[in-house]
């Protein structure tokens, strides 16, 4: 595959370090750069990854700021190891002629071999709905943009996942329109290949022991049972957990990592570990964190991507299928940075009460 170049560029005496930001000169990482120095955007946000046959296909919202009415879709491929010039690929703009900003795309490739935009168009998260564009040629070439049926946002940050059977789980949520919103999250099952959906929640907790959540990710375990992630109000990261492949959900409950209520992603790696990108830290958004954990309980710290003062948030990841994982995340407002990780070359710290270790670079 073309990510095998990473390899090869080593293997050739070449500098991979000279692509590195000094603070990721650390053990596994492989590459980082900007998807792109100039673009006829000043603002972006919410970047999502997918692997295709032939490439890796990166989009993200950007606009004059997020909520803009000219904030739209835009997208880029990796061709070698470079990445294409941004191109639009979906904007808000309704069959009357009114527009509306765009925000959160997700990429998501199905078993089928068909490519699928999933992004949310309105005013606000609290009123905005789901739209989807397909592609057959690996984000080459898309298809009409489609609004998804009443009751079904799609995926609302982080990318669904598609199990043995073929059912696809993709991972949602909702804000009311109230001021403060509620935030609660859901699933939406299909199990006809994207053609329907049925909309699935996690049990209620105990009165008083709600928590309110938002973009999960999903992991994937032994035997059926799924775990998903995410962003919370509560300080850190809250869990739930089926046990019948996401047919039913566990109360949200909040694990021992800190989260300053923003955006999180996790995937499970081929080898049965799983890994998550976070902020550790109670407010703000940076430093930018990765985890790892054998069993989704315990997990320890592995690698700090940004530590500088500013926003470094909203990460996607993916594991390709050669085996390295790739990150995209916000980096301040301005880019995209893309972070290139062998998964086998991490030396991975316990964490003490949820303690980010000292001399974990």
């Amino acid at each position: 595959m073309v990510w095998k170049s990473y390899a090869l560029v080593v293997m050739l005496g070449m500098s991979v370090s000279a692509c590195m930001a000094p603070q990721l000169a650390a053990r596994g990482v492989l590459r980082t750069e900007f998807l792109f120095d100039s673009a006829p955007f000043p603002s972006v946000h919410a970047s999502t990854l997918v692997e295709t046959a032939d490439s890796i296909v990166a989009a993200w919202f950007g606009g004059t700021r997020e909520g803009a009415e000219d904030v739209s879709i835009w997208m880029s491929r990796q061709v070698g190891v470079e990445w294409t010039a941004p191109v639009e690929v979906a904007t808000g703009v309704q069959p009357d002629g009114s527009r509306y900003p765009c925000w959160n795309p997700v990429l998501f490739a199905a078993t089928d071999g068909v490519l699928t935009l999933f992004y949310k168009v309105g005013p606000s998260p609290r009123l905005w709905w789901g739209e989807a564009r397909t592609s057959q040629d690996g984000g080459i070439t898309w298809g009409e943009a489609q609004r998804l049926p009443e009751g079904v946002l799609g995926p609302i940050k982080n990318k669904p996942v598609q199990l043995a059977d073929g059912s696809i789980i993709s991972p949602s949520s909702t804000e009311t329109d109230e001021r403060p919103s509620t935030w609660r999250i859901h699933f939406e099952r299909s199990i006809d290949g994207g053609r329907s959906w049925s909309v699935v929640r996690p049990r209620a907790a105990p009165i008083g022991t709600e928590v309110q959540a938002i973009q999960p990710s999903i992991l994937i375990h032994a035997e059926g049972r799924l775990q998903a992630v995410g962003r919370s109000r509560s300080g850190r990261v809250f869990e739930t957990w089926s046990e019948d492949e996401g047919q039913s959900w566990s109360p949200v409950t909040l694990m021992a990592l800190p989260n300053p209520s923003s955006g999180t992603d996790a995937v499970t790696l081929s080898d049965g570990r799983h890994l998550i990108v976070y902020n550790h830290t109670a407010r703000g958004r940076s430093p930018l964190n990765v985890a790892v954990s054998q069993d989704g309980l315990l997990w320890e710290a592995a690698l700090v991507l940004e530590r500088d003062l500013g926003e470094y948030s909203y990460p996607a990841v993916i594991q390709t299928s050669d085996g390295l994982v790739h990150i995209s995340y916000t980096w301040r407002r301005e880019r995209i940075r893309h972070v290139v990780i062998d998964p086998t070359q991490l030396v991975t710290v316990p964490m003490s009460e949820a303690e980010w270790p000292d001399g974990v670079q």
